[in-house]
């Protein structure tokens, strides 16, 4: 493997890692700071993703981002009413609205399972066009994943700040507390929602105008690859501050594409990489736990080698 191809897959996760890692930091914000598991995420991806195609291939490459973004704002409203307004437990109510989502997302692609961008003016392409003569030439997809990144690690470190951020964090930490503080869990948990899935329908927005294209099928699995990259980067950065954490969420998105996009290098089968990103949970997941455990099984290795002696 010679080095420009290092540099190509490093460029390569690089630049998938920062568009996905938008998703990894909704579900920071929900399940880590809200204590809500989400399962809408896979379409409400696709559902920013379809919206933001649609716009885009109207002439709207701009607008379209804040239409994905709304998007996924009404996405989690809806889960979050199923949970507090309906009783529906928060499992079941990501199941639903992920299950309805696959027929509203074919509903915004006008019927058909594929939208071709091909012709398309995004904001990727807009970019390619400002840096042309630039030294970030045919950096282009990079700078605008990484500006997007550094204003939503932005907005979410002031945001988790003010008096409604704190607000979510406690509701998510003790939410009998926060009720006896004169604190409606209720609204802390559909504003928290309304964020996530905004951040979420971004990444699928991105993500659509950086291949030119929509498939029905481009948001399966997302959840388990943020959910993945979320404990990797809560591995190396659990501790410390909202800024640090959610750094850690970016680098673990970078870690889990870097993997991925090595595993499609060596020509791995296309049905095989849902059971690396499989593995991976699994590791990121047993990692902290078998590190912790590291001593005592090392005693023990000891030992035995001790008696066979």
């Amino acid at each position: 493997m010679t080095i420009a191809t290092i540099l190509s897959l490093g460029e390569t996760a690089l630049k998938l890692g920062l568009i996905c890692s938008l998703t990894v930091l909704a579900l920071f914000l929900s399940y880590s700071m809200l204590n809500v598991c989400d399962l809408s995420t896979d379409g409400c991806f696709t559902l920013g993703a379809a919206v933001g195609a649609a716009v885009a291939v109207s002439g709207h490459p701009f607008l379209s981002i804040f239409a994905a973004m709304a998007a996924g704002i009404c996405s989690g409203f809806v889960t979050a009413i199923l949970q507090t307004k309906l009783g529906v437990d928060s499992l079941l109510a990501g199941i639903i609205v992920n299950t309805a989502l696959y027929s509203v997302n074919i509903a915004v692609m006008g019927g058909s399972s594929l939208i071709n961008m091909n012709r398309t003016e995004t904001v990727f392409s807009m970019m390619k066009e400002t840096l042309k003569s630039t030294p970030l030439k045919g950096r282009g997809d990079i700078v605008v994943a990484f500006i997007a990144v550094a204003i939503v690690i932005a907005f979410l470190v002031f945001f988790l700040r003010t008096r409604l951020g704190l607000a979510i964090r406690a509701t998510g930490n003790n939410a009998d507390m926060v009720k006896s503080s004169s604190i409606n869990p209720v609204f802390t948990t559909i504003v928290g929602l309304c964020v996530a899935n905004s951040f979420t329908a971004l990444s699928g927005c991105l993500l659509s105008q950086s291949q030119k294209s929509v498939d029905i099928n481009i948001g399966q699995g997302m959840v388990t690859i943020a959910l993945a990259s979320l404990l990797i980067g809560g591995t190396i950065l659990g501790r410390g501050g909202i800024f640090v954490r959610a750094v850690g969420m970016v680098l673990g998105s970078f870690i889990f594409r870097l993997v991925y996009t090595v595993a499609l290098r060596f020509n791995m089968p296309a049905f095989m990489l849902k059971l690396v990103s499989s593995v991976i949970v699994v590791l990121a997941i047993s990692g902290p736990y078998l590190k912790k455990q590291w001593p005592q099984i090392k005693r023990r290795m000891t030992h035995r080698k001790v008696i066979n002696s």
